[in-house]
């Protein structure tokens, strides 16, 4: 790791972050922690939906270090406000693809994608449906406060056809169709995904190069016996 990189834990730049006013629920570092560290003090770009007063991207930035570019998206004009040194916003709705492909021509693929933008049970999906297959083959998506796949307010509830957590479980059964339905009938986004993890209003996606049906590796001669098979 970069010698310029943040020595601080997550955690302890959040607890004694000083600048734009930052929100996160305490739980959720953590989970930042352990989906997102392989990324620090390395060339990396990440996309933050949802700006807000701007603490988030100037934590991202303390983190990730000084190699990291940020790009925060947002529908308000005034977040252009919080750009710095590292930090980019671009003014947009989310689900807009037009908005995407200027960003993506502009800064390239992302390695991160964090989702705290509408939490609009259709705006999350929708956005997921078209970034994720555009974010680098190894790299991570999170959707944050999933809570509100249970709340009507945004479209949310247990057998709500939008329901964004029934999304993410119904791809981890995509993950698996491989074995037993014709690839033709799975869907595409299954193909690049090697885990998706549910945790507590979060679920993260991880890309990489091992998706689709399982490789086999097996190496050695000597056996119990030959007949075995395993």
């Amino acid at each position: 790791m970069s010698e310029l990189v943040e020595e601080r834990s997550l955690s302890e730049i959040v607890e004694g972050h000083a600048g734009r006013v930052l929100h996160k629920f305490a739980h959720y570092v953590p989970i930042y922690e352990r989906h997102l560290s392989q990324f620090r003090g390395r060339r990396v770009t990440m996309v933050e939906i949802g700006v807000s007063h701007g603490g988030s991207l100037q934590m991202w930035k303390k983190w990730l270090g000084p190699q990291a570019t940020l790009i925060g998206v947002d529908i308000n004009p005034l977040c252009k406000q919080v750009e710095e040194e590292q930090i980019n916003v671009r003014i947009g709705r989310q689900t807009d693809a037009t908005m995407w492909d200027s960003i993506l021509a502009e800064f390239g693929q992302p390695d991160i994608v964090l989702d705290d933008g509408s939490h609009v049970m259709k705006d999350v999906e929708k956005t997921w449906r078209y970034v994720y297959p555009r974010v680098s083959r190894s790299g991570v998506y999170v959707v944050e406060d999933m809570h509100t796949a249970y709340l009507d307010h945004y479209g949310g509830g247990v057998e709500r056809d939008h329901n964004f957590i029934n999304t993410a479980k119904s791809l981890v059964d995509e993950m698996h169709a491989f074995w037993d339905t014709d690839e033709e009938e799975i869907d595409d986004l299954a193909y690049p995904t090697v885990g998706v993890s549910l945790y507590r209003s979060v679920v993260v996606f991880q890309k990489g190069d091992e998706g689709g049906a399982a490789r086999i590796l097996r190496s050695g001669e000597q056996t119990l016996d030959p007949s075995w098979r395993c």
